[in-house]
């Protein structure tokens, strides 16, 4: 057995501990034999290379389809069922799959979606025990995620068995998980981080996951009570909402060893917040053409190296170009954009993959995220990173949130932009006298903009291109 294949995950948990509990949702728990029986039901009406479309809330059902997707070599593709029926309908033209599962709850929506679709998918499984399957290899796609479309058209990234296998196995090196573990999975399915951040590899480990159907901050602490969730994994939002809620201070949090953040570096006062109720952080950085782990923070290192996103988990590399972008590569980088040979072309350099993320490194090897490429800000000639601006805001106690935008200038070309949610009255001067205090004149923002929230995507990722046309 040479192959790095994700089906003998859930094989070989099967055998080894057929009737520890696997899943827990609401309504039922899937042991890891009805896990491996269910994938075997679905695998048998799935072939080889073919594209499975669903649009699902998480489920212990959509995860044994991942793993019937692992047993046939077929390819798995989650939508977001955020996006509206024109989104959906040009990924499904785009995958062409040949099966498209909706849950119930989404059906108008999927609908609307296929009434502009150029496809016409099976709406069903057609389950046939007889039919014969070829094994997976370790090359072949397992998941089709499209990027976010925050800027132009979604693309699908492939990332194959091989690169789960081995972003799952560095993460685990690097964080871990323990066969003990209770894991609080609240991040979507139609994501990377909601399969290759814990899930998979609790299942890998014979640990138990807490499966929630969406993100609930006054929930997620109940959860953490009720079922002794012992790691979580959320991007800085979810933390921070559930920093807000008004029973925080007194929430059972002790089951809870390990909190992993990725998405963003946490905002100092944050991480703060939840340091002082005892939860050791774990930071870290990704994209889903990484699949997704890249770089990681420990716990020990999560005051010293405060606002790094730390060192490149094992098996992976990472090096910066003369222009300070983020290169990376290892195992787990992604095999391409499907069927766009242009974008996956422009996406490398010498076999290294080009994040779009502008970085620093210290002496000890430790990497910090400046901002984006595309996110950065020319005013006078001098080039501003957003980022640097909105982590120190983040340090002014009356700040809950930020995003810094560039809006076009006369003078300058490009002036900053803040958009603020603050928790208790603050005004523009003194906001402008704290940045002043820490940051050269040119970056300090030209205008504060007080919103009662900030616009964000289905990972929690705050989407600057709606605060750019309202600037």
């Amino acid at each position: 057995m040479n192959e790095h294949t994700i089906d003998h995950i859930i094989r070989d948990r099967a055998r080894i501990t057929p009737d520890r509990i696997a899943i827990e949702e609401a309504g039922r728990t899937w042991t890891y034999a009805q896990l491996d029986v269910r994938s075997d039901e679905l695998a048998s009406g799935l072939v080889h290379g073919e594209r499975v479309s669903t649009l699902t809330g998480n489920s212990g059902e959509h995860v044994a389809l991942l793993f019937a997707c692992a047993k046939t070599g077929a390819i798995l593709h989650p939508i977001s069922w955020r996006l509206a029926p024109a989104e959906i309908a040009f990924q499904l033209d785009d995958a062409e799959p040949s099966v498209f599962l909706v849950e119930d709850g989404y059906r108008d929506l999927a609908a609307a979606a296929l009434a502009l679709a150029r496809v016409q998918p099976a709406r069903e499984l057609c389950v046939d025990s007889t039919q014969s399957r070829g094994a997976p290899r370790s090359d072949d796609p397992l998941l089709l995620i499209y990027t976010s479309g925050t800027t132009g058209k979604p693309k699908g990234a492939l990332l194959t068995h091989a690169n789960c296998f081995w972003t799952n196995l560095s993460f685990d090196l690097a964080t871990g998980v323990r066969p003990d573990d209770v894991i609080l999975q609240v991040l979507p399915q139609f994501h990377c981080g909601g399969w290759n951040v814990q899930s998979i590899l609790a299942w890998w480990k014979g640990a138990r996951v807490v499966l929630e159907r969406s993100f609930d901050a006054a929930r997620a602490l109940e959860l953490i009570a009720l079922r002794g969730i012992t790691t979580m994994m959320g991007v800085p939002a979810n933390y921070l909402f559930m920093a807000q809620e008004p029973n925080f201070a007194e929430a059972d949090l002790s089951s809870l060893r390990l909190a992993v953040v990725g998405g963003a570096a946490m905002p100092e006062t944050l991480l703060d917040t939840w340091s002082e109720r005892g939860v050791d952080i774990v930071q870290g950085y990704g994209l889903t053409e990484a699949a997704p782990n890249v770089l990681c923070l420990p716990p020990e290192d999560a005051r010293r190296k405060a606002g790094w996103a730390g060192k490149p988990y094992p098996y992976v590399e990472c090096d910066l170009s003369p222009e300070g972008e983020l290169l990376v590569r290892g195992p787990n980088v992604f095999a391409g954009y499907w069927r766009n040979d242009a974008a996956t072309a422009a996406a490398s350099r010498e076999g290294w993959l080009l994040t779009g993320d502008v970085a620093e490194r210290d002496e000890d090897g430790c990497y910090r995220i400046r901002g984006r490429l595309k996110d950065m800000v020319v005013s006078g000639g001098e080039n501003i990173y957003p980022a640097e601006i909105e982590a120190v805001l983040h340090e002014h106690p009356a700040v809950a949130d930020v995003a810094v935008v560039g809006a076009p200038d006369e003078r300058w070309g490009e002036v900053c932009v803040a958009f603020v949610v603050v928790s208790s009255g603050v005004s523009d001067d003194e906001l402008r006298a704290h940045c002043a205090q820490q940051l050269a004149r040119f970056k300090v923002p030209k205008e504060f903009r007080i919103v009662d929230s900030l616009p964000r995507n289905s990972m929690g990722k705050i989407v600057k291109s709606e605060l750019v046309v309202a600037a």
